[in-house]
């Protein structure tokens, strides 16, 4: 696993996350030029998580079952193909139908992920995992105000066939450079399926890890679903371009996930998830302080609050795979599944929670409610039994 693979790995991470982001800053773009009702606007960006969601089940478990690099080829050919049909899409159920594609594609980085582990020596795993979850967070972080910023300059279109054009260029890079992984033992599909549910039943380890970063994610979904529509309010007054730069700062929070893996190595995995519950907790509460400041002030420390939340997350996520990744390397595309798929769930929960306490309770109610999910995975960690 030299630095160069390890890089190729990271870069493929981040621009097949960053697929699930685009349409989020451009949803209202895309819905007034496609026709969507007011009421359909939001399947946009739904049908795209779900099929994130369905190719964490159904998808990745079979990175323990078939060669890695020909699945990672196919799923990155079927993330064209649905990229370049939304940049095509002249109407509202064509788009819906390939923001689908895109998701369910898209689930090739967390294939990648383990791929990754496996092939880093043990005493450096949890470094390689850090450097590349730092790549897929990134491409996350930057995804949104890069489409902002695209749709700008062009149209809403132009992000997509640029992404499109992306997914080519890492056919060919990951065609020469990824290594063959075979897999040593052979199962069925439908026994892949079943082991994951035995799995999730009986793996401790997993699932508090799952539940631990269900908290975090949750609080990370719910703060960047709603400071745009705080950042855009009376208080701020920011435009698009603001907001959009607003979140390019907090990406230097991926700064935290190659710091965390090289701890985790170390064996301070409890120790790393203590601290960025922790920082999880205080950014919400830096939130609460920001909003009653004046303009620039309050904007100056509710960014330090978005930086220190992305590195609370980042630093739980990248210690919760450097454990599960250790348990059972036969098993690893499976756990990366349930563990991804957890968390994800609870994101989807309290991005719902947050846009119903800020219409209803403004910025205060969903500070308190995001607040609640760092503090909740803090409590259930710290009745976790040392060794």
């Amino acid at each position: 696993m030299t630095p160069l693979l390890t890089f190729v790995f990271a870069l493929s991470c981040g621009l097949l996350a960053a697929n699930l982001y685009y349409g989020q800053p451009l949803a209202g773009l895309i819905s007034a030029d496609l026709g969507f009702s007011p009421q359909a606007t939001g399947l946009i960006v739904t049908l795209s998580q779900l099929g994130y969601c369905l190719g964490l089940f159904l998808i990745v478990p079979l990175s323990d079952l078939m060669e890695n690099r020909r699945l990672v080829l196919i799923l990155l050919l079927l993330a064209f193909l649905g990229l370049g049909g939304a940049a095509l899409s002249g109407s509202p159920l064509p788009f819906l139908a390939a923001s689908f594609g895109i998701g369910l594609a898209s689930v090739a980085a967390q294939v990648l992920v383990p791929f990754a582990a496996s092939l880093a020596p043990e005493h450096s795993r949890g470094r390689v995992v850090g450097n590349v979850m730092s790549g897929l967070l990134t491409g996350i972080m930057l995804a949104r105000p890069l489409a902002s910023f695209a749709a700008e300059i062009s149209s809403w279109h132009m992000i997509y066939v640029a992404s499109a054009a992306a997914m080519l260029m890492l056919i060919a890079l990951l065609r020469t450079t990824l290594p063959k992984r075979e897999l040593p033992h052979r199962l069925s599909y439908g026994q892949l399926l079943s082991s994951m549910g035995h799995l999730a039943l009986t793996s401790r380890i997993l699932q508090r890890r799952a539940l631990y970063q269900a908290g975090m994610f949750g609080a990370f979904s719910l703060f960047w679903t709603t400071t745009p529509l705080l950042l855009a309010g009376n208080g701020f007054n920011l435009s698009q371009t603001g907001i959009a730069l607003f979140a390019l700062a907090g990406a230097a929070g991926a700064i935290a996930s190659p710091i965390a893996g090289r701890l985790a190595d170390k064996g301070y995995a409890r120790q790393v998830s203590i601290l960025a519950m922790t920082l999880g907790i205080a950014a919400f509460l830096m939130s609460l302080y920001a909003v009653k400041l004046s303009p620039v002030p309050g904007l100056a420390l509710l960014t330090f609050a978005a930086i220190t939340l992305d590195f609370g997350v980042q630093a739980n996520l990248v210690s919760g795979q450097r454990i599960i990744f250790s348990l059972n390397p036969e098993q690893r595309g499976r756990m990366n599944g349930i563990y991804m798929a957890t968390f994800f769930l609870g994101g989807a929960i309290a991005s719902a929670l947050g846009g119903w306490a800020f219409a209803s309770g403004g910025w205060e109610r969903t500070a308190l409610i995001g607040l609640a999910f760092p503090t909740a995975a803090l409590a259930l960690m710290l009745t976790e039994k040392r060794g």
